[in-house]
């Protein structure tokens, strides 16, 4: 899990499968995962299985700002210990470039650094 995610020790405990998840839901406006981009602040997952995210977008104005939350619901309700999942969009902190990681940077043909 990457060390600007915020995330819970429950939440940790399925890191992997979590990051598998968020690295299938694609911006269409960047062409890069919500993951690697770095929309994503924070997941929490209680006892009930509830799992919280909160995420942002690259613009206000962000065309896909309606559909990754629905996204990120689907995808992550099959992981095994999630029964539930709500999505907090946030613009505070606002997203900026260098949230994203050395793999998307590569990926984008940005320096990686």
């Amino acid at each position: 899990m990457r060390d600007d995610i915020k995330i819970n020790d429950r939440a940790a405990a399925l890191a992997d499968q979590l990051v598998e998840r968020l690295e299938k839901i694609v911006d269409p406006d960047v062409e890069l995962d919500i993951y690697n981009l770095g929309l994503i602040y924070e997941i929490n997952l209680d006892e009930m299985g509830h799992c919280q995210v909160v995420m942002t977008f690259t613009d206000t104005a962000c065309d896909c700002a309606e559909s990754l939350p629905i996204e990120v619901v689907d995808s992550l309700k099959q992981i095994e210990g999630i029964e539930t999942v709500s999505v907090k969009v946030t613009w505070s902190p606002a997203w900026k470039i260098t949230r994203i990681s050395r793999f998307g940077r590569i990926f984008l043909g940005i320096s990686p650094r």
